[in-house]
């Protein structure tokens, strides 16, 4: 199995200097926890990803307020993408390995065309492989920089 079997095709994304209320505002309406950041809406060239842990994290967190700040304030980089092409399994390890639930995909000119969450997976694969990621993405970490993607 692909990639692009169980991806959501074209996600929401913003740049970086959207304010980061209208990101989270983006996540409510599209129903996820990550947005991708990307450099221009013509190109749509990624460069970072906005999570909901981001924001609580970076900013709430911190007791620093986040209706004062831009996307570029709070996104996690450098960014890790797969491809639609890219084997499931490959995208797995990848996320098992990089400790990431959700991974923005590129075509082959390095535009954001979609995104693989632990949900996708879930829904399109055996019962047990969404589990299995979760498992090890969700292993205690030492480094509270990890622990803010």
């Amino acid at each position: 199995m692909q990639v692009k079997q169980v991806m959501t095709n074209d996600p929401a994304c913003c740049t970086p200097d959207t304010p980061l209320p209208e990101v989270a505002r983006m996540m409510v309406d599209h129903d996820c926890g990550e947005i991708p950041v990307i450099e221009n809406r013509s190109g749509k060239l990624p460069i970072g990803v906005v999570t909901d842990r981001d924001i609580v994290c970076r900013t709430v967190a911190n007791d620093i307020n986040p209706v004062a700040l831009t996307a570029a304030d709070c996104m996690s980089r450098p960014i890790v993408t797969v491809t639609p092409e890219m084997s499931l399994d490959e995208c797995c390890r990848i996320m098992e390995e990089k400790l990431i639930r959700r991974v923005p995909v590129v075509d082959a000119r390095g535009e954001c065309c979609g995104i693989i969450s632990l949900a996708d997976i879930a829904r399109h694969t055996r019962e047990n492989l969404a589990g299995e990621i979760i498992k090890e993405v969700s292993a205690p970490i030492a480094s509270a920089s990890a622990a803010a993607r």
